[in-house]
C-alpha cells in the first residue's frame, strides 16, 4: 500500500481489452452537442487611436453592420465602451462582445491613456473570480465577460511604434492576448508595408512585448499557424461597401487610381486575421485567456489574500486553515487598530483639556488685567471727581467772598451821599 501511495499518478493503470462495443466512444458528439446548445461567447477588445476604422473592421470581421455613434477626437479621457450582440451561424450562437477604447491617444498628455484599459480588463477577471468564489456558483449560465482577443490597431505611418503604443501593449501583454494589426495598410506602399511590419516586429521583440502567437502543438493547425504567426503584425483595411469586380460583387474600397480588395490577399491580410481570429484559433484564444491570464490574475489575487498551495513545511495548506489563520491576523489588526484608536482618542482628549485649561488660564489673566485697569480708571476718575468738587467749593466761597464785599461797598457808598446831602441843606 505504501508503494501504491508513493507511486505517480497514472502508473500502475493497466490497458485491457474491450470484448464488445460499450459506447463511450460517443463522448466527443456528446460534449458537441452540449457546447452547441449552450452557445458560445467570444469578447474583442479593439485598441486603437481615433479614426483607425476599428468600427468598420468589426462590421468587416462578422459581415453584419453593428450600430454605434462614431467617436470624436474630444474626449477628455479615454473611455471604454462594451457592446454585445447574439449572432446566429447554422445552427451555433455566438454571444459577441466588442470593447472599443473611445478617445484612446487623443489627449495632450497620453502618459495614463492605458490605464482605464488594464482597469477594464481586470474589472472583468475580478467580476469572474467573484462569481467562482460563491459558494453557490451559476458558472455554466455567467455571462463570460473577460477579454479573449486585443486587436492592436497601429496607425499605418511606416516609420516605427510611437511611445504610447509599446508602453500600451507592454502593459497589457500580461493580462490579454494581443493580436497587432497595421490598420489602413492602403495609405502605404507595399515595400514600405514590408519593412514597417519587419521595424514593428523588432521594436516589439526589444522591448520584450509579448504578443500573441498562434499555437503549433496541435498537428492539424501546426502548419498554417505556424505560416501565419511569420505573417504578424497583418496589415489589414475594413470595407462594408461592395463593388462589382468583374462577374462578382466584393468587398473593396473604391479610389481614383484603382480598387482595392477585402478579401484579395494580394491587397491586404483581412483574410489572414479573420481565418486565423474567428475559423482557426478562436477556442484557443478563449482556453488562453482563462488558463494563462486569468489564472495568472487569479493566483496573484489569492496570495494577496494570503491563500498559499503548501505552507512553509511544503505540506499542503488547507482552505480551514488558511481562513482560521486570515481570521486570526484579521481579528489581530483589528484589536491593534481598535487599541491605536483607543489611545489617540485619550491623547486627543488630553491634548484639548491642556487646550482648555491653557484658554482657560488665558481668560483669567485678562480678566484680572480688565479688573485691575477698571479699578484703576475707577480711582482716577474719583481722584479728578474729587479735584472738580474742591474747585467748586473753592469757587463758591470766593463768590461769596466777593459778594460780600460788593454788598459793604454799596452801603458804605450810600451812607456818604446822603451825608454830603445834608451838609449842603445847611
Amino acid at each position: 500500500d505504501l508503494q501504491a501511495k508513493q507511486r505517480p499518478s497514472g502508473e500502475g493503470c493497466r490497458t485491457v481489452p474491450l470484448a464488445g462495443h460499450v459506447g463511450f466512444d460517443s463522448l466527443p458528439d456528446q460534449l458537441v452537442n452540449k457546447s452547441v446548445s449552450q452557445g458560445f461567447c467570444f469578447n474583442i477588445l479593439c485598441v486603437g487611436e481615433t479614426g483607425l476604422g476599428k468600427s468598420t473592421l468589426m462590421d468587416t470581421l462578422f459581415n453584419t453592420k453593428f450600430e454605434g455613434e462614431p467617436a470624436t477626437h474630444t474626449q477628455p479621457g479615454v473611455q471604454l465602451r462594451s457592446n454585445t450582440y447574439d449572432l446566429q451561424e447554422s445552427n451555433v450562437g455566438l454571444k459577441l462582445t466588442i470593447v472599443s477604447t473611445v478617445g484612446f491617444g487623443d489627449q495632450i498628455n497620453k502618459e495614463d491613456s492605458y490605464k482605464p484599459i488594464v482597469e477594464f480588463i481586470d474589472a472583468q477577471f475580478e467580476a469572474y473570480l467573484q462569481e467562482e468564489l460563491k459558494i453557490r456558483r451559476v458558472l455554466h449560465t455567467y455571462h463570460d465577460s473577460r477579454i479573449h482577443a486585443c486587436l492592436y490597431f497601429i496607425a499605418p505611418t511606416g516609420h516605427s511604434l510611437k511611445s504610447l503604443d509599446l508602453v500600451t501593449m507592454k502593459k497589457l501583454d500580461s493580462k490579454v492576448n494581443i493580436i497587432p494589426i497595421i490598420a489602413k495598410s492602403d495609405a502605404i506602399s507595399k515595400s514600405e508595408l514590408t519593412k514597417f511590419k519587419i521595424k514593428i516586429t523588432s521594436e516589439l521583440v526589444s522591448n520584450g512585448v509579448q504578443i500573441y502567437q498562434f499555437p503549433t502543438d496541435d498537428e492539424s493547425v501546426a502548419e498554417i499557424n505556424g505560416t501565419m504567426n511569420a505573417h504578424l503584425p497583418f496589415a489589414v483595411i475594413g470595407s462594408t461597401e461592395e463593388l462589382k469586380i468583374g462577374n462578382k460583387m466584393m468587398k473593396a474600397r473604391q479610389y481614383p487610381w484603382g480598387t482595392v480588395q477585402v478579401e484579395n490577399e494580394a491587397h491586404c491580410d483581412f483574410v489572414k486575421l479573420r481565418e486565423m481570429l474567428i475559423r482557426v484559433n478562436m477556442e484557443d484564444l478563449r482556453e488562453q485567456t482563462h488558463s494563462r491570464h486569468y489564472e495568472l490574475y487569479r493566483r496573484c489575487k489569492l496570495e494577496e489574500m494570503g491563500f498559499k498551495d503548501t505552507d512553509p513545511d511544503s505540506k499542503p495548506f488547507s482552505l480551514q486553515e488558511t481562513y482560521e489563520a486570515k481570521r486570526n491576523e484579521f481579528l489581530g489588526e483589528l484589536q491593534k487598530k481598535e487599541e491605536e484608536m483607543r489611545q489617540m482618542f485619550v491623547q486627543r482628549v488630553k491634548e484639548k483639556e491642556a487646550e482648555l485649561k491653557e484658554a482657560e488660564k488665558e481668560l483669567h489673566e485678562k480678566f484680572d488685567r480688565l479688573k485691575k485697569l477698571h479699578q484703576d480708571e475707577k480711582k482716577k476718575l474719583e481722584d479728578k471727581k474729587k479735584s472738580l468738587d474742591d474747585e467748586v467749593n473753592a469757587f463758591k466761597q470766593r463768590k461769596t467772598a466777593a459778594e460780600l464785599l460788593q454788598s459793604q461797598g454799596s452801603q458804605a457808598g450810600g451812607s456818604q451821599t446822603l451825608k454830603r446831602d445834608k451838609e449842603k441843606k445847611k
